[in-house]
């Protein structure tokens, strides 16, 4: 997920860096040279912020999947059916 959030965001912040450039003039150097630079910090923020999503939904399912588990095995091996 941190990988997905990083390429979405870096390019988002790229797109919009060299949008902005183009409103305001700016040369095509310095524009390129902060879109690259917001795509890296951007790209970061999203890594970071998708690795820590991924990070609350597994613990989450983990923590859920434990509780639901529980019941099951404080009563012990439940009794196989045999087909009738």
């Amino acid at each position: 997920m941190g990988r997905s959030y990083a390429g979405i965001l870096g390019l988002l912040a790229f797109m919009v860096v060299i949008a902005r450039a183009m409103v305001h003039g700016t040369t095509p150097g310095d524009a390129l040279m902060t879109a690259w630079l917001a795509l890296l910090v951007f790209a970061a923020i999203g890594w970071l912020a998708g690795g820590l999503a991924a990070w609350i939904v597994d613990d989450a399912l983990q923590g859920k999947l434990m509780a639901e588990l529980a019941p099951r095995e404080a009563s012990g091996p439940a009794a196989v059916e045999s087909p009738a």
